[in-house]
């Protein structure tokens, strides 16, 4: 039924500003203190209280439109948009609305095809955030509000329509949450609501230029209840047409436990918000010198890292790809890389016995208790035959718990690996003299018995014998045996 379909798919991105105060007044941002004690007149909405706009709030917009190829707008201005609810003591919320400060950008994305896709951004803007209501289980208790939150900055990054599936969205919002982490400017977290979504979903038969009518699914805060809304609004929109109903305007709330959105508000409740100038704060006007100082202060981002990664480091794509993923990964393998000649050692370290150390603790690679100096001290020693990548490992282990480098754990446990001909080639002799019978069969050309070899002698060696020159010898012996 679906491929009679097109989807049209268009997002509204609130980005939260990583500024150290809010939009508008000095009280901080930090996240999880008590409720209600960052609060000032200003964020309180107190009578005579007036507005001054953060000027690092206006250079994170403008970082995040020339990351996202928007154009920045000369003159904008600050829009008070007018709604009554609980967590709004002003009755109206501080944003943008004619004149925002980006416009017109966009982002290339992966499609399922493996082709390039344009997204366009239609505009970005900036604004306060609301208060918190929150809510109790014991009946009878009621709601309270939280007002840290209140005035907090966003950036708020609408897209056109033109995403056409729910895996298009999240290639979209991915992209769009890598760069604002890139630049610094958010810190991208979910759960606590630092990047959260808005999704406009409708769909449309095949060939058909109207756009059908569509549902706002609001406040999303993971990537898979995103797509799991978005395709249960399709499938919901498809039922309704091939019915012979029609699709009404509306906003619907997603329900993660039970994967189905229900209806919050329709088109006839919908807001008349009654936007006007903030009469409190004058017109921004941005010239050019300021566009260019930040865009000189741009740090390099993500596909041109990747391009840089496979073209200097001759590592493969998909390497590249995970090594830029996050700016403090990348970070950690340059630093490796400038200390240790063997880029692609380094990353498939990083990738393997990093990353999976890193997950099994829950910790990010900022916190990674084994620095660059250390790792490349264990690739050195695997490098120049001290010892083998299966004693790296235990190496690994412990640098990981005791934070000692590479030499002192080899000389503390004994590991330096054997390489005297001598020792390993009576330890080979034992070997096939202990086995006969296997020594026979791979004379008579079962070849994979070599491995079996291989792991005797290890054994013997406690692991310590370097496996290539094991591997040499047994072959020697067993041929000419």
């Amino acid at each position: 039924m679906r491929k009679h379909y097109e989807v049209v798919i268009g997002l509204e991105v609130h980005v939260q500003l990583t500024t150290q105060t809010k939009i508008f007044c000095g009280c901080s941002t930090e996240f999880g203190n008590s409720p209600n004690s960052q609060t000032c007149p200003v964020c309180l909405g107190l009578p005579g209280a007036l507005p001054v706009l953060n000027r690092q709030v206006v250079e994170n917009a403008i970082m995040a439109g020339l990351a996202t190829n928007c154009r920045i707008a000369p003159r904008s201005i600050f829009a008070r948009k007018n709604y009554f609810y609980p967590d709004l003591p002003k009755g109206y919320q501080i944003s943008q609305f004619e004149l925002p400060i980006c416009e017109h950008g966009h982002l290339m994305i992966e499609t399922e095809a493996g082709g390039e896709k344009r997204i366009g951004i239609t505009r970005i803007h900036m604004e306060e955030d609301a208060g918190k209501l929150l809510h109790s289980d014991d009946p009878g208790t009621g709601s309270r509000v939280d007002l840290n939150r209140a005035c907090t900055p966003l950036l708020e990054v609408v897209s056109e329509p033109d995403m056409r599936s729910s895996d298009e969205a999240i290639a979209y919002l991915k992209k769009l949450r890598q760069i604002v982490m890139y630049l610094g400017v958010c810190d991208g977290n979910l759960e606590e609501g630092s990047f959260r979504c808005d999704a406009n979903v409708s769909v449309r038969p095949w060939g058909q230029q109207e756009f059908g009518t569509r549902a706002e699914l609001k406040n999303i805060n993971s990537f898979r209840f995103i797509k799991e809304a978005i395709e249960y609004e399709i499938d919901r929109q498809i039922d309704i047409v091939e019915e012979g109903s029609k699709v009404v305007q509306e906003t619907r709330l997603f329900d993660s436990n039970a994967g189905t959105t229900r209806s919050m508000r329709g088109k006839e409740e919908a807001h008349d918000y009654r936007y006007f100038p903030d009469p409190d704060l004058v017109p921004l006007v941005i010239d050019e010198a300021w566009i260019a100082r930040v865009r000189e202060g741009l740090p390099e981002l993500p596909e041109a890292k990747t391009r840089r990664f496979v073209e200097d480091f001759r590592l493969p794509a998909y390497d590249a790809e995970v090594l830029t993923a996050e700016r403090a990964l990348a970070e950690y393998f340059e630093a490796c890389a400038a200390l240790h000649k063997d880029a692609k050692m380094c990353s498939n370290w990083i990738m393997g016995e990093v990353q999976r150390k890193l997950n099994d603790d829950g910790r990010s690679i900022v916190d990674c208790p084994v620095s660059p100096q250390l790792l490349c001290g264990v690739l050195t020693r695997i490098s120049d035959n001290t010892i083998s990548n299966k004693i790296a490992k235990t190496v690994f282990e412990e640098m990981w718990t005791s934070g000692k480098d590479a030499d002192t754990i080899i000389d503390e446990k004994g590991l330096k690996q054997v390489t005297d001909t001598g020792a390993i080639e009576k330890m080979v002799d034992d070997v096939i003299a202990a086995n006969p019978a296997q020594a026979q069969e791979f004379s008579e050309g079962k070849d994979k018995l070599l491995g079996f070899f291989v792991g005797q002698v290890m054994k013997s060696s406690k692991g310590k014998a370097n496996p290539a020159m094991v591997n040499e010898l047994l072959c020697k012996k067993l041929r000419d045996a």
